[in-house]
């Protein structure tokens, strides 16, 4: 009986055995390679960013990652003073990574920065437990230039903010794959062979509407004026005129001004080279709403003359404030009764005067020109965190809104919609969309340029064309006169903005956002531009802080791209001139 139970046994094990050695032999198998064997992710190399005329602006270079399985290190010591001069870091420190055993990870990354000659070096050579794989690392040649329009990436390699985020996908490529065996914490098992299942595809750079060298300047004025008027930030921008491409978009903060209860603007910690200011994370052009007012005239003045209902000459009877739904509006300086036309009420941004001419345009007729001139509207560039704004509407439309919406108090938008609605005046009355990417740049070199602008009638080029000679007037005799650029004509429109208590119903005291927009040269315009500066401390008034800037950056612009002085005279209003301060909502 025993001997039958033990022979028993002995076909049952050569029964299982028959089926382990033979019959499941390949499944086993499949598992026993599956324990290490595994296919590894490789990252394409990050394609570039470049500014409209092929200069670097972001670009990525391919690294070595040098890896250590802690565990597979048998003598840390030597093994440190073989390979410190080669993946560059010091021997006592690389002697501590190779000697993690009691508490290592079997995953060790000893630089992920090797240059690649060194890596193919070390790779080269035996080093038991050392395994080097392909890497690269992001850098801005150009520094902190335009960072807030590019962004940036995270320590994964992918994009964080800017551009960067918005076309990762494009920018990173696609991935391959490489087949390897691997220990279980990952490290590459010594005298095994690697072997690429899908090579990876480099991703498609961006060629970008931006010029570097007027980026620069933008960044240079606006931060320089930040500084000196303790503002706490401040938002610049340049656009081509018949095409909307954006040759500059600057973002900047101030981090040595308090922001107080609107909270700190995000910065990326780096200066631009004017202590205390440095790039915004949020490209606020595009992100950060604000209230405009006297800038948002453009579309009281615009509407009315649209409808016949003023002319330039149109005089209005206009006493220093109003009462209208229960609020007290007045202009920004007391006066009595005064007689102005429609072109003096805009070069000394009357707002009771604005409030007359709105009354006659009236509610359907002013939320109607909102709309068509593209406020409350998201831009094709489709930036990240990009706002529409926030506008009233028929639904909810108090009696106060009447004087409110004509001089910019009640609306809030991005900066770079008021400067889409300037651009259309100075495009004749085509309102052109903005652009910030020229083109696709590919592995082999390779362009392929974006599609135009789209673009649409917004005002009629009779209105239009009066519209432009009244604007010129603001920067001539009116409250823009720091705007004024010699040889060339110049139209454009201040603001000094209030500001709302958040979450109450007041305003902050004291604070004011500061604002001009304008082109260049009036007669033929090339260029457009808007600067806002949000509470600035030693001067409030646009005219003051904006417009300056406007004037540094637009005479840099006109000379930069050999825009001829047109030597045309416009005769500036005759009588009372305005002052600077006269434009405050």
């Amino acid at each position: 009986m025993v001997r039958g139970v033990f022979v028993l046994i002995f076909v049952a094990l050569g029964i299982r055995l028959f089926m382990l050695q033979v019959v499941d032999h390949a499944r086993y198998s499949a598992m026993s390679v599956g324990q290490v064997r595994e296919d590894l992710t490789t990252t394409a190399l990050r394609a570039g960013i470049y500014d409209r005329s092929g200069q670097i602006l972001a670009v990525s270079r391919p690294t070595s990652l040098v890896v250590a399985d802690d565990f597979q290190i048998a003598h840390p010591v030597a093994e440190a003073r073989a390979m410190s001069p080669i993946v560059r870091v010091p021997v006592n420190r690389l002697t501590a990574l190779l000697s993690q055993k009691g508490n290592g990870s079997g995953h060790v990354i000893i630089n992920n920065q090797l240059d690649l000659n060194d890596g193919h070096r070390l790779s080269s050579m035996v080093f038991p437990g050392i395994v080097v794989q392909g890497s690269s690392v992001r850098s801005y040649p150009n520094g902190p230039v335009a960072t807030s329009v590019l962004g940036g990436t995270n320590a994964a390699g992918s994009g964080s903010a800017g551009l960067e985020y918005e076309y990762q996908t494009m920018l990173a490529g696609q991935t391959g794959i490489t087949r390897a065996f691997v220990s279980s914490s990952g490290v590459n098992l010594p005298s095994s062979l690697s072997t690429v299942i899908r090579k990876a595809k480099p991703g498609v750079g961006l060629e970008l509407t931006i010029d570097s060298s007027l980026q620069f300047v933008t960044e240079r004025a606006l931060a320089h004026q930040l500084a000196s008027t303790g503002a706490v930030s401040g938002v610049a921008v340049v656009m081509d005129v018949k095409t909307g491409e954006i040759l500059a978009d600057a973002s900047l903060v101030n981090t040595k001004t308090n922001a107080g209860v609107l909270g700190p603007v995000p910065a990326w910690g780096q200066s631009v080279g004017v202590p205390g200011i440095q790039q915004t994370i949020n490209n606020l052009a595009f992100t950060q709403a604000y209230e405009p007012g006297s800038v948002f005239k453009v579309v009281t003045f615009s509407a009315a003359l649209q409808d016949g209902l003023i002319t330039p000459t149109s005089v209005f009877a206009v006493p220093n404030s109003v009462v209208v739904g229960g609020r007290l509006f007045h202009d920004a300086e007391r006066h009595g009764l005064e007689h102005l036309t429609a072109t003096q009420v805009l070069a000394q941004s009357s707002n009771i005067g604005t409030y007359e001419i709105g009354s006659r345009v009236g509610e359907a007729g002013l939320l109607a020109q909102v709309e068509r001139l593209g406020f409350g509207q998201t831009t094709p560039v489709n930036f990240p965190g990009e706002t529409a704004g926030l506008l009233v509407s028929a639904v909810n439309w108090y009696a106060s809104d009447q004087v409110a919406l004509p001089i910019g108090q009640v609306d809030a938008v991005p900066p770079i919609q008021v400067l889409d609605a300037y651009n259309a005046i100075a495009n004749g009355g085509i309102f052109v969309a903005p652009k910030l990417v020229r083109g696709y740049v590919y592995a082999n070199g390779s362009t392929r340029a974006t599609p135009p602008s789209p673009t649409r009638e917004a005002i009629s080029p009779s209105v239009d064309a009066t519209m432009n000679r009244m604007l010129q007037q603001v920067v001539l005799a009116g409250t823009g006169t720091n705007a004024i650029i010699p040889g060339y004509s110049v139209a454009g429109k201040t603001g000094t903005a209030s500001m709302p208590y958040p979450g109450r119903d007041k305003l902050l005291i004291g604070d004011f956002n500061a604002s001009f927009v304008g082109y260049a040269p009036a007669n033929a315009p090339v260029l457009s531009m808007i600067v806002v500066v949000e509470r600035p401390q030693t001067t409030i008034f646009g005219g003051a802080v904006a417009a300056p800037i406007f004037q540094r950056v637009m005479s840099y612009a006109l000379h930069h791209y050999g825009i001829p002085s047109n030597g045309t005279v416009v005769k500036p209003l005759t009588g009372a001139g305005a002052s600077i301060a006269s434009d405050v909502t």
